[in-house]
């Protein structure tokens, strides 16, 4: 395809190398075509990804309201992982620690001597101020190079205060992308946390929502509706979520994924540990929130609460159609870029259907193949070493809460019509043409918009602005710009309403930027030889 090649030409031999299988354009759509996925970006290149860390303290455990986490690390890493995400909570008795920034604040006496006494005041502070529940001590990379044992710490801490204390080793330059963070912060909640209540067994209809952080008030769009249905939320993972909603999650009938890269692994450790099905679902967008909830009503089975979920959609649809109508009607026929991370860049695909917006362009900052390919194709993905660098619990039934919730036999029925533990992937609803690039960077950000001037494109916060510099509408979707929610019906609207002010405020018709009336830098290259022979010719 045309696009793909004028992209890669311009690389020199070894970095074409690296990224020709990252970057790809469909063909015979619906397509099976594969993709270089999770491995590591070439060093020096511009790329959007984060940190270990910033997966395990920033996307995984920073949403959880009740919980005292702390950043063992420089100051900035802890400031970073706090204030650039909008994670929302209800506090339950009047207390929400998402308002703080708990970090230990290390300095260069700390880097030489180490820093353990300064973890053990640090949670010392923590617990005589804000007396929380659980405390979880997230490290960064230089905890990893001097070798704090942050283990020992966290041993001490639920000693001393006879309360929860947990350590993630989650040093930034583990893995190759945040995907590790969400890794080992899954193991964590996992060994530590889920089953450890003693909550009495859930309502018939009771379900966990997986990789939902109640961006913008996501959560709680996502609930209402639910709870409209009959449905009863055990635990969040982890937006609006606690701790000690948490420890119960195992009395739960069924795990709803909605964010399939950051959580997957809970929801099949908690299949083989508590025999809890999963399903893939998404609240973002119309047709997709119809279909979840109809897959959720399938999975149960039963008549009433078949009715009622239809009831309910007929209902939110009539409340919100005249907004869909208008808003159709000005977004109609425009096209889009979406490069976003977990499953945002494929669930936004669908809300922007609704409107009639095309996506042309479409990536992940840290997936996986599967993610993009679909679970099908995991027996085939070799584990390297940066995959093996991470642990892998493998989880045995327990005894006392494993049970059966769906015979094996309705189990593989429900297979053929519903994704029960399954998940397709993004590249399968792609058209002909469009292109699907792992781990993008700047420089084939910019090369997109001249080759396909989206009118809109979607993305992260260190690409936002050079999108906004160059004159194209850009929502940074792990934060919604201070707007949202955007999932569920109404959300929907909030959405389109954006959208559609973004591309129609007169600012794009006053912004010129200077390089395009004027060259900002002027150079020219020469050989070696030549540059030495016009010396002597000088």
């Amino acid at each position: 395809m045309e696009e793909r090649t004028r992209i890669l030409d311009q690389y020199g031999a070894r970095v074409y190398k690296n990224r020709k299988e990252h970057v790809v354009q469909v063909e015979n759509a619906p397509s099976n075509q594969s993709i270089a996925a999770n491995s590591r970006s070439v060093p020096g290149i511009m790329t959007n990804r984060g940190c270990c860390y910033a997966g395990c303290k920033g996307v995984v455990l920073g949403p959880l309201k009740d919980v005292a986490i702390i950043t063992h690390g420089p100051i900035g890493c802890g400031f970073y992982s706090w204030g650039t995400r909008r994670n929302k909570a209800t506090p339950v008795d009047g207390r929400n620690f998402l308002e703080y920034c708990l970090s230990t604040d290390l300095q260069e006496p700390d880097i030489v001597f180490g820093g353990e006494k300064k973890l053990k005041q640090a949670i010392r502070e923590a617990v005589g101020i804000f007396h929380p529940k659980c405390v979880m001590i997230c490290s960064t990379c230089p905890v990893g190079l001097i070798g704090d044992d942050i283990q020992a710490v966290a041993d001490w801490a639920q000693q001393e205060f006879s309360i929860k204390c947990l350590a993630f080793s989650c040093e930034g330059y583990k893995g190759v992308s945040q995907s590790a963070g969400h890794h080992i912060a899954n193991n964590g909640l996992m060994k530590y946390i889920v089953g450890s209540g003693d909550a009495p067994p859930a309502k018939r209809f009771s379900v966990n929502i997986l990789g939902e952080y109640n961006i913008g008030g996501d959560e709680w769009e996502i609930a209402r509706i639910l709870k409209r249905i009959g449905y009863d939320i055990v635990a969040t993972f982890t937006g609006n979520g606690s701790y000690e909603t948490m420890k119960n999650a195992h009395i739960a009938s069924l795990n709803l994924v909605q964010c399939h890269r950051s959580i997957n692994y809970i929801a099949e450790m908690m299949k083989d540990k508590y025999n809890i099905d999963w399903i893939k679902i998404n609240f973002i967008g119309l047709g997709a929130i119809c279909k979840s909830l109809r897959d959720m009503a399938k999975y149960f089975g039963d008549p009433d609460l078949t009715a009622r979920t239809e009831a309910v959609i007929a209902d939110e649809l009539s409340e919100i159609q005249d907004d869909i109508d208008y808003y159709r009607e000005k977004l109609k026929g425009k096209t889009a870029g979406i490069f976003v991370g977990g499953s945002r860049s494929h669930h936004y695909q669908n809300l922007l259907a609704d409107f009639g917006v095309h996506t042309v362009i479409a990536g992940y900052e840290f997936a996986h193949r599967d993610d993009y390919e679909g679970r099908g194709i995991l027996p085939n993905i070799k584990e390297d070493a940066d995959s093996k660098n991470i642990e892998q619990l493998h989880m045995q039934p327990d005894e006392k809460h494993y049970r059966m919730i769906v015979s094996k036999e309705r189990f593989e029925d429900l297979k053929q019509e519903i994704p029960l533990a399954d998940y397709g992937g993004m590249i399968h609803e792609m058209n002909d043409g469009n292109m699907v690039i792992d781990d993008f960077n700047h420089f084939e950000t910019l090369e997109l918009l001249r080759l396909f001037k989206p009118d809109f494109f979607f993305s992260g916060i260190k690409d936002k602005y050079i999108l906004q510099k160059a004159g194209v509408v850009s929502r940074q979707m792990h934060s919604y710009d201070y707007s949202g929610p955007y999932a569920g019906f109404r959300g929907t609207v909030n959405f389109a309403r954006d959208i559609s002010m973004g591309l129609n405020v007169p600012v794009w018709g006053y912004v010129t930027p200077p390089w395009k009336t004027e060259p900002t830098l002027t150079g020219r290259l020469t050989h070696p030889e030549e540059e030495r022979q016009g010396k002597k010719n000088a």
